[in-house]
This record gives structure tokens, C-alpha cells and sequence, in this order.
């Protein structure tokens, strides 16, 4: 995920703002990590570069 992304990025269910806690990067990509919102304190998994925003029921349903 491109860093640059954090401007347009909300939460999928309150429309908070995410925080994002980069675990892995290259360059301004963010590899792996997570966006957390400080409303909601929901938490949203970035893995191989790809932010999953899925809210999280429909995460538990297809995990």
C-alpha cells in the first residue's frame, strides 16, 4: 500500500480516521502492518502491499 493512500483512507464502518502501524515497508510502500482507527479502534490488516477493508464480520466470515 502506498503510503500517500493515508489521505483518502477512512474506516469502512464509522468513517474514522486509520492510523497506520507499517511492520514492514519498501521505499513508501507499506509491505505488511495495519491501519488502526482511533474512533472505533477497529483494526485492518495490510498484507503483501494490500490493505484488507473489509469490515471486520465479513473478515471473521471469509477467514
Amino acid at each position: 500500500m502506498k503510503k500517500d493512500l493515508m489521505e483518502i483512507l477512512a474506516c469502512p464502518v464509522c468513517k474514522g480516521g486509520l492510523e497506520l502501524r507499517a511492520d514492514v515497508e519498501d521505499g513508501d510502500e507499506v509491505v505488511a502492518g495495519t491501519l488502526v482507527c482511533g474512533a472505533c479502534n477497529e483494526s485492518y490488516p495490510i498484507e503483501d502491499t494490500i490493505p484488507n477493508l473489509l469490515p471486520p464480520e465479513l473478515r471473521r466470515e471469509l477467514g
